[in-house]
């Protein structure tokens, strides 16, 4: 089967009131499955008229991996690729486990930038402010956390 993503796709993601938001494929394994992508606000109103110009990685609200059962059952609709799409330009991070008794420190992990599932680095750290949570939600995760992130948001588009 022939995957409907590609990296540098836009796509955008029904919330769970009302609307849609937006979101873009950082990176994406051979085999499909698990991806990782940049999610924005605002809130859309409509998902038929999708901007794709202004997306940029520094402005995005959540980053996560996460499982492509949105996209691949059609769910989560497809919208073009970001113009002028460079790889280089939307990193992979660095996530964070974190021990939930908070006996032990956070630990940071650093996954290889062409293989999701390959760990390059991971050591204990002092300070996880910032770094997203090391973990692969399912696209009704997605849904509920950018519902949430974008309640607050009083300015809707479209």
């Amino acid at each position: 089967m022939k995957l409907p993503y590609f990296e540098g796709s836009v796509f955008c993601l029904p919330l769970r009131d009302t609307g849609f938001a937006r979101g873009v494929v950082a990176r994406a394994t051979k085999r499909g499955k698990v991806l990782f992508a940049y999610f924005f606000g605002p809130r859309l109103r409509s998902k038929e008229v999708v901007k794709l110009d202004d997306l940029h990685p520094e402005n995005a609200i959540f980053c996560s991996k996460f499982g492509d059962l949105g996209l691949i059952n059609g769910e989560w609709t497809m919208h073009g690729k970001v113009p002028e799409w460079n790889r280089a330009e939307w990193p992979m991070p660095d996530f964070v486990t974190r021990d939930p008794l908070g006996f032990l420190k956070p630990r940071l992990v650093r996954y290889s930038d062409i293989d999701l599932f390959r760990t390059e680095a991971a050591y204990w750290i002092d300070d996880d402010h910032g770094l997203p949570t090391d973990s692969v939600a399912g696209s009704g995760a997605v849904e509920r956390r950018m519902t949430n992130l974008l309640k607050a948001a009083p300015n809707d588009r479209n």
